[in-house]
């Protein structure tokens, strides 16, 4: 894909964090068909980087996302057209292909993905936010589930990633059939936020998150991750064995050599990913 008109890039490979900024301001940063094409593209190509090792996605402006373009949904008149303002139900079902290829490429990146979250995450905003691996943010941040106060069903992966990163049935029952807000301390409370710092914290506090992380061993953190969430489908027998062959990939990688030999003379260890 060219240069992106609706996110904003920045890959530091000093760093080897790679930020990813929705830059729709005036939107609150709302999802259009546009958007969600440019999203799964760069977090596919921070994937592929093999100078990223973490990255993170934001929201410019006050708000982190505020969900889908209203602009693109039912009633609209402004020409910007979408398959979700469709007559043809297939068509419609068709259209969230691009929902699909946003959210499973954020679940399914290899690297950590942090969201950053400045501002409100509502709708499709807080399934983004879901999908990512860890979140942070500031009594600013505010979630809500969104669909049920305009008469739709979570489209976005609502119902199956509510209830895990919310850590309770319940309560993802709650936001899903009240729309109510979840506010930033009861987020933190309930384990959704990682971190809840002040507004001018938040820049630093995440950075640092993702600097200590982008220092540590990627193959072994990609295995982390990667099993994290198989085994969510796994029963413990079948984790185990997967968790075998993973570490027989460590236990031979030139990168836990370099970690016993940190550990041993008391040095920081310089992963090489390899």
């Amino acid at each position: 894909m060219p240069d992106y008109e609706l996110i904003l890039y920045e890959a530091d490979p000093d760093s080897c964090i790679t930020r990813i900024t929705l830059n729709r301001p005036d939107r609150l940063n709302a999802l259009n068909d546009q958007m969600q094409v440019e999203i799964a593209d760069a977090v596919a190509k921070a994937d592929a980087d093999p100078d990223t090792r973490v990255v993170i996605i934001t929201g410019a402006g006050r708000a982190f996302c505020a969900g889908g373009d209203m602009n693109q949904l039912g009633g609209s008149t402004n020409g910007e057209g979408s398959g979700w303002t469709s007559g043809n139900a297939d068509q419609v079902r068709r259209s969230f292909k691009l929902a699909q290829d946003m959210i499973l490429g954020v679940q399914r990146c290899e690297k950590p993905v942090i969201a950053m979250v400045n501002g409100v995450a509502t709708g499709a905003g807080l399934d983004l936010a879901c999908a990512c691996d860890i979140r942070t943010g500031t009594q600013r941040s505010r979630f809500m589930s969104a669909y049920v106060r305009i008469g739709l069903f979570p489209g976005f992966g609502g119902t199956w990633l509510y209830p895990r990163t919310l850590g309770s049935l319940g309560r993802a029952a709650e936001m899903l059939f009240t729309g109510d807000f979840l506010e930033a301390e009861e987020a933190y409370r309930l384990g959704f936020l990682n971190r809840l710092v002040d507004e001018d914290d938040l820049e630093e506090t995440t950075m640092e998150l993702a600097r200590k992380i982008a220092a540590g061993p990627p193959i072994a953190i990609r295995l982390s991750k990667l099993m994290l969430y198989k085994g969510l489908e796994f029963d413990l027998e079948t984790a185990m064995k997967m968790a075998a062959a993973g570490e027989t990939i460590t236990l031979t990688s030139q990168d836990h050599v370099e970690g016993v030999a940190a550990f041993r003379q008391k040095r920081s260890a310089e992963y090489r990913d390899s």
